[in-house]
This record gives structure tokens, C-alpha cells and sequence, in this order.
């Protein structure tokens, strides 16, 4: 099994690299998106995202200009669109507004239906949605294992830098206010950062893949982990861990990678749920 790996490592390395990479920057993101209860914000960011892609197809139909089929044009459609709901969805506002779960929830829905509907008369386009809903990380290239690495040295770093108002952040935004640090604009960052990620990461490996590595790896450190800090330690290395694992079984059975890894994430996170019992 691993030697058949081996053996198709040049042809998949970049895939490979990329799946391993996105898996752990997500599952450093996913411990604070877990920490503070907002699990369901990944799956409305990632149809925001996938929205944004099929804004981005359709522009290119309707005003048949070079610029428009490109595949930046396509990536920063859906950056801007996830931003833009993760800013959404996590801001704080007055009492009478709906809830931050009804907002993810309305996001997730008209992300969803909407996704689909613009691109129902082009069949190409209906295509790239059900691919991306789908997930598939074959077809990843060199220039997303630099951008994905940058971006997992970057937050590494601000995780190390400013830990501690992160942290106290996560778990308990009212004394991190009292405290003096700046919440609202903490979670501007932290939408931001989380809306680039799932950005880029959605026409790489697709929805599945995302909001899976963004979630069970941390749910699987929260089972494993008195403490939040070691979680930052713990949920990249169960991500990469798995994914690993996962993409030698995939080839080897010739399965999709991204749901291998998904799969076996969830059977983690039931078993480590059962151990916190």
C-alpha cells in the first residue's frame, strides 16, 4: 500500500502537499471557530464561497472578456464572497438584531440555493458547483503549496505572537472586553482571516474537505485536551495525521481522497468524544 504511494508521489505531490497543508491551517483556525460555538459559520462560509465561484462563472459567460475566465478572477470572487459572509456572520450588534445562528444559518441557505441557481442555464458552470460541492484536491498545483504554506507560517505566528487575547477571546469575550482588548476588532480580523482561507481553500479541495479539516480536528482535540492551549498543537497534528493516513488509503483503493480523510476525522471525533465521557 505505502509503496504504491510512493511510487505516484511525483505525479500527486503537489495535491498531496496542498491537502496536508490546508488540512493543518484549518484545524489551527478550526480551535477557535470550536472554542467559541460556531461550527456551523464553516459550512456558511464555504457555500458563501461557493457562491462567490459561480458569480464569477457566470460573469465570465455574460461579459466574455479574458480577465473574467481566469482562474484569479474566479479565486478572488470567492475570497471576497466568504469574507464578506464571515464578517456577517460573526459580528456583533444590537439586541434586537437576529442572533449570530440565524444569520449563519440564513448565509448558509441563500449561499446554498442561490449557488445553484445562477448557473442552471450553463452547463459548465453546473458542473464546476457540483465538483466543488463534491470535493477534489487532485487537481492542486505548486502555486497552492506556497500560497497555503504562507498562509500557515502567517497564522503560526500570530498564534504564537498574541496567544493569550485569543484565547481569552474564545472563552469568554465579556472579560476580554472588560480587560481592554479590542473584540470588535479581533473578530474583524478573525472573519477576515478565516473568510481568506476557506477562500482559497474551497476551489482547491472543495466544500467537504474544508469544513470538515475546519471542524472535526478540533473537536477531536477538544476531546483529548484538558486545556485549550495544547488544542493548538493537538488539532493540526490529528488533521495532518489523518489526511495522511487517509490520502495512502484513498490511492491505494483508489477512493477520493477528501472524503477518505473526512470520514475517518469523524470516526475520531466520536471516539475521542467517548473517551472526554
Amino acid at each position: 500500500m505505502l509503496s504504491d504511494f510512493v511510487e505516484a508521489w511525483p505525479l500527486f505531490r503537489d495535491a498531496f502537499v496542498t491537502g496536508w497543508l490546508l488540512a493543518a491551517l484549518l484545524a489551527l483556525l478550526g480551535v477557535l471557530v470550536v472554542a467559541r460555538d460556531q461550527i456551523f459559520i464553516g459550512a456558511a462560509v464555504s457555500q458563501a464561497s461557493t457562491l462567490g465561484i459561480a458569480l464569477a462563472l457566470v460573469a465570465g459567460d455574460v461579459l466574455g472578456v479574458a480577465w473574467a475566465d481566469s482562474d484569479l478572477f474566479l479565486t478572488a470572487m470567492a475570497v471576497a464572497a466568504s469574507v464578506a459572509a464571515a464578517l456577517l456572520t460573526t459580528r456583533r450588534s444590537h439586541a434586537d438584531a437576529p442572533s449570530a445562528e440565524a444569520l449563519t444559518g440564513w448565509v448558509f441557505l441563500f449561499a446554498a440555493s442561490t449557488s445553484v441557481l445562477v448557473v442552471t442555464r450553463s452547463p459548465h458552470g453546473l458542473e464546476e458547483i457540483h465538483r466543488l460541492l463534491s470535493s477534489s484536491i487532485i487537481g492542486a498545483s505548486l502555486g497552492d503549496v506556497v500560497v497555503f504554506s504562507g498562509l500557515l507560517a502567517t497564522a503560526g505566528l500570530v498564534l504564537v505572537r498574541v496567544h493569550r487575547p485569543l484565547l481569552l477571546l474564545a472563552v469568554d469575550p465579556a472579560m476580554a472586553a472588560a480587560v481592554g482588548v479590542p473584540v470588535a476588532r479581533w473578530d474583524a480580523v478573525l472573519s477576515c482571516m478565516l473568510g481568506l482561507v476557506i477562500g482559497l481553500a474551497i476551489p482547491t479541495a472543495g466544500v467537504l474537505y474544508a469544513v470538515g479539516c475546519l471542524v472535526l480536528p478540533a473537536l477531536v482535540a477538544r476531546g483529548l485536551c484538558r486545556e485549550m492551549r495544547p488544542m493548538f498543537v493537538m488539532a493540526p497534528a490529528v488533521a495532518v495525521g489523518s489526511a495522511m493516513v487517509a490520502f495512502v488509503v484513498a490511492h491505494h483503493y483508489d477512493l477520493p481522497p477528501a472524503q477518505a480523510t473526512v470520514a475517518l476525522l469523524c470516526v475520531l471525533a466520536v471516539a475521542a468524544r467517548r473517551r472526554r465521557r
